[in-house]
Order: structure tokens, then C-alpha cells, then sequence
């Protein structure tokens, strides 16, 4: 009798420790929604308000580490701030800051454009068409890497043997034996 009790006392504690588990899983979730994640948008990009301005600057397309280190550096900024605590003003001035951005020519990422043969930089989608036009451009002029990007190979000499096989192109490798006749049969 002593043992059926235990058991049931037993099986009362696990009910109200699953409870009470899954009280503290539902308080942790609505703490959850109530913070709610705050988004920041620079140059059109929305970045989480817990990412520090350090870190958060570089998910920015064409914002490197050594950039984001470079802007934090000439305005002054605590790197390990929070992105979500920055006034509005405060994230025009860095706005600001990036484009008019002061580094020297070799942290940039378009020297000597072909086109100005002056030297920039560039952000998003700017950045993005940017290249798209270098491709178009390397394609008309039939250069080697061109030819490569038509072919949609590899351009900068990795080797194609085991890699680079795209969905139409035939398969390198061993082929199965057609399955013969067994014998007698027609």
C-alpha cells in the first residue's frame, strides 16, 4: 500500500514540475514578445537594435570590418554600443559619415573604375550593378574571364574536375551496365 502511494505522490510531483516547467517556457516567450526585436534601417538595410555598431555596420553590403572600424574611429563612436540606442540624428550623422567616407584608396572597393578611372565606393545595390556591368563588360570584350562567366565555370582557376557541376550538365563519371536479358527470356 505504502508503494502504491509513493508512486502516486511521485507521478503528482512530475505533473507539477511539468507544470511549472512549462509556466516559466510560456513567461519566457511572452517576455519575448513583449521586448520585441528593434530594427534600425541604414541605406536601406534593417539591422537587429542588439547588434553593436561595430559589428552591426558591416551588414551593410560593402561595408568591410576595417571600414565599420574606420567610421567608428572617425566619429568617435563606442564600438560596443548598441545599435538601437543611437538618436535618429545621431544615425543620419553615420549615414553621412559612410558616404562621405575618408579612408585611404587601397580600403576602397572600386579603384580606378574603367569607366571614370576614378576611385570609389560603393554600397548595395550600387555595389551590385556595379559588378553585373564588369561581367556584361569582361563578356562583350570576349576576355578569358568572360568566357568563363558565360560558360558558368569557374573564373578565378579552381579546378573543375569533382566541382562546379551544374543541374543540365552532363555528370562525369561511371556508368551503370544496362541491365541484360536473363537467359531464356525473350
Amino acid at each position: 500500500m505504502a508503494e502504491k502511494e509513493q508512486k502516486q505522490q511521485q507521478k503528482k510531483d512530475a505533473k507539477s514540475d511539468k507544470k511549472a516547467l512549462d509556466d516559466k517556457k510560456q513567461e519566457a516567450r511572452q517576455a519575448r514578445e513583449d521586448t520585441g526585436e528593434v530594427l534600425v534601417r541604414i541605406f536601406g538595410y534593417d539591422i537587429p537594435g542588439s547588434k553593436n555598431i561595430y559589428s552591426a555596420l558591416t551588414k551593410i553590403k560593402g561595408i568591410s570590418w576595417a571600414i565599420s572600424n574606420s567610421i567608428c574611429n572617425s566619429m568617435n563612436l563606442d564600438k560596443t554600443k548598441r545599435i538601437s540606442t543611437f538618436s535618429k540624428d545621431e544615425i543620419k550623422k553615420i549615414e553621412e559619415a559612410i558616404r562621405s567616407l575618408k579612408v585611404p584608396d587601397f580600403m576602397k572597393n572600386r579603384r580606378l573604375d574603367p569607366e571614370t578611372g576614378e576611385t570609389g565606393h560603393f554600397y548595395g545595390n550600387d555595389l551590385d550593378m556595379k559588378k553585373d556591368f564588369d561581367i556584361k563588360r569582361m563578356k562583350k570584350m570576349k576576355s578569358y574571364k568572360g568566357i568563363r562567366h558565360q560558360n558558368k565555370l569557374p573564373v578565378r582557376g579552381q579546378r573543375t574536375r569533382s566541382h562546379f557541376r551544374t543541374k543540365g550538365r552532363g555528370v562525369v563519371g561511371v556508368m551503370k551496365k544496362k541491365a541484360s536479358p536473363a537467359p531464356g527470356a525473350k
